[in-house]
């Protein structure tokens, strides 16, 4: 098992306030996410784009994995994440990630690379994380 850790800080309102995400490896430090960011286009990043360029990244190392297990060796896999944040009644929820993928395989095939990609796009862990079993720790601090 491998556990790979991130956290946020947030302070203030959901309008007004404002957050910052970092990661255990540094890549993300203090990176500030907000409602602009989130909602009008303003700087930073927001959750959505942070779940696109982990999907985009999972799925690319996926397809890697299963061509080479069918030998072949991708010299390029470009894959980018559109995901829909939607309102649905009086919640939002995160109902799409579109999966956009250019990828040059020498001496793969059209069939033989949908079939490997389809399996990918099923197989990755990042596509499995909306069926994923959620835990939590909560406290309130004083």
């Amino acid at each position: 098992m491998t556990t790979k850790k991130a956290w946020a800080v947030w302070k203030g309102g959901i309008r007004d306030g404002g957050g910052t995400i970092s990661t255990e490896t540094g890549v993300l430090k203090e990176a500030p996410y907000g409602f602009k960011a989130r909602f009008e286009n303003g700087k930073g990043t927001n959750p959505e784009e942070l779940i696109g360029a982990a999907h985009a990244g999972c799925f690319s190392m996926a397809l890697s994995l299963m061509l080479g297990e069918a030998g072949l060796t991708p010299e390029k896999i470009e894959t980018h994440a559109d995901v829909t944040l939607d309102k649905v009644g009086e919640d939002f929820e995160i109902t799409a990630s579109h999966l956009t993928v250019a990828a040059k395989i020498p001496g793969a095939d059209k069939t033989k690379f949908e079939e490997i990609a389809n399996k990918a796009k099923m197989g990755c862990p990042v596509s499995k994380l909306l069926k994923a079993k959620i835990t939590m720790d909560a406290r309130l601090e004083s």
